[in-house]
């Protein structure tokens, strides 16, 4: 009889709180940041390129552009460390992943957002 401890300790770290991210939304993270004693929230607004994985294991890109240089930070979906997560607005793509936008500059690079 073959017991899924790996799924059990998974499915108990899974996050309900946050809303639901999919690629071509714009968003910002509230990072938690430790800093020797003290700890700060950092934001992170930008577009996702990327999800990746399943489950705990989960995973998602956000690009931002700053100061001209193009910005990429993979964060975990379900991290404790991820004090919010908010949708800036949904984008209107047509692909999985949005690497060519590490390819485009300014007004080229931008999403167009999904009209409801």
């Amino acid at each position: 009889m073959a017991v899924d401890y790996i799924g059990a300790i998974e499915a108990a770290q899974i996050r309900e709180d946050l809303p639901k991210v999919i690629v071509g939304d714009n968003v910002r993270v509230h990072y938690r940041i430790r800093e020797g004693e003290r700890e700060r929230e950092q934001v992170f607004q930008g577009d996702v390129i990327r999800m990746s994985g399943e489950g705990a294991r989960e995973t998602f890109t956000v690009r931002k552009v700053s100061f001209g240089v193009g910005v990429e930070r993979t964060f975990p979906v379900h991290s404790p460390k991820i004090a919010r997560l908010e949708v800036v607005r949904h984008g209107q793509i047509r692909r999985a992943k949005l690497y060519y936008l590490r390819d485009r500059v300014g007004k080229a690079a931008r999403i167009r957002e999904k009209r409801i």
